[in-house]
């Protein structure tokens, strides 16, 4: 398979005029091409868009106890030029968890469409405090044979943590040997946020949202994530959860190679207003997604109505690509085989109108989906 004629945002997220051999599942070649290919004038090709922070959508969640949910998001994913993923779990109980990560572990291999990573474990080892829409009775002090347990079922590829949490110091000095190690739904301060990037977490779980924030007197988690350079945040640019302004001022303090967009999308993305399901809990969709007090619960948006956005309020274009791809690949360790268009890598490709507006196709390991 060759792909002529379009602009290629290629290995350092600039764009070239360049065509793409694919062999198989993998990039054989960037390069004039003399063979017959596809022609895509007048596009842009993208690497894939890599969503490490999903729930659900298209009424399908990673904990809804369904187990053909994580096939149905893999094949709508695709639709939105994902083409990998990380279903993730909520607070719920433990062997309530096993099935669900058996179910995942089932699917793996097995995708129409965007491939599965691992799974992204949100819950339980979270702050009551600053819980948000996860359930709290369900919330459990940090337990490493419990992850440990799961994780044989299916890969887990990142862990959240309250770092305030008893136990937690132990807990992250053996999380990180099996996955990225992610702040979230914690009431700590600076302090304690900056001891636990020195134990090892590298990860900081939807950025302001449920955790402290940055005040003139206490920088909270989010300036102990801010003002780590080896931290990488993860940010819902769905301009609801953080605002266009604040957007901006974030994506500057992290700089290009630290924010990774994601959706922390439910299974009412791509559905209309309603009432659905998160966490054995009542989500109500209207513009967005709330519990019945009010809280906000995930969102109802998707990476590339999030890359848009991006551009709309004004974050530069090559950060914006890098935070859909090679960012979140780097998140979790598969930058190897992902998140940019090179050599030896998957054939993930999202291939798009010369605006970025529409989707004209997607391939996955080489595989056109879309």
């Amino acid at each position: 398979m060759i792909i002529k004629n379009a602009t290629v945002y290629g290995p350092d997220f600039e764009p070239i005029k360049t065509d793409i051999t694919i062999d198989g599942e993998i990039i054989s070649d960037l390069g004039a091409c003399d063979a017959d290919g596809e022609d895509f004038s007048g596009c842009n090709v993208l690497p894939g868009f890599i969503d490490i922070h999903i729930h659900g959508c298209s009424m399908a969640d990673a904990t809804d106890g369904n187990p053909d949910s994580a096939a149905k998001m893999s094949r709508w994913l695709a639709t939105k030029g994902v083409t990998s993923f990380c279903p993730t779990t909520m607070t719920l109980p433990e062997d309530f968890l096993e099935k669900c990560f058996s179910y995942v572990a089932k699917t793996m291999g097995k995708e129409e469409g965007a491939y599965i990573h691992g799974i992204n474990m949100e819950g339980p080892f979270i702050s009551h405090a600053k819980k948000g829409a996860q359930a709290g009775e369900h919330i459990v002090a940090p337990n490493f044979e419990m992850l440990r347990k799961l994780n044989d079922i299916c890969p887990v590829s990142l862990v959240d943590i309250a770092p305030e949490a008893d136990g937690a110091d132990e807990f992250i000095e053996k999380a990180k040997e099996i996955c990225t190690v992610s702040l979230a739904h914690t009431a700590a301060d600076y302090a304690t946020g900056k001891a636990a990037i020195e134990k090892g977490a590298k990860h900081a779980t939807h950025l302001y949202n449920a955790m402290t924030c940055l005040t003139s007197r206490e920088a909270g988690m989010v300036g102990a994530v801010l003002d780590s350079e080896n931290v990488m945040a993860e940010i819902i640019c769905d301009g609801i959860h953080i605002c266009p302004a604040t957007l901006r001022i974030t994506f500057k303090a992290l700089g290009e190679d630290r924010s990774v967009v994601i959706s922390d999308s439910l299974m009412a993305a791509g559905m209309p207003d309603g009432e659905y399901m998160l966490g054995g809990q009542k989500v109500y969709k209207r513009s967005d997604a709330r519990l019945a007090d009010g809280t906000l619960a995930g969102s109802v948006t998707n990476l590339f109505e999030e890359f848009h956005n991006l551009l709309g309020f004004g974050i530069p274009l090559r950060q914006a690509i890098k935070s859909v791809t090679i960012n979140p690949a780097k998140a979790i360790g598969a930058d190897k085989i992902t998140g940019s268009i090179e050599v030896g890598k998957n054939a993930d490709l999202l291939i798009t109108s010369g605006d970025f507006k529409e989707i004209k196709a997607v391939f996955i390991k080489g595989k056109r989906v879309v």
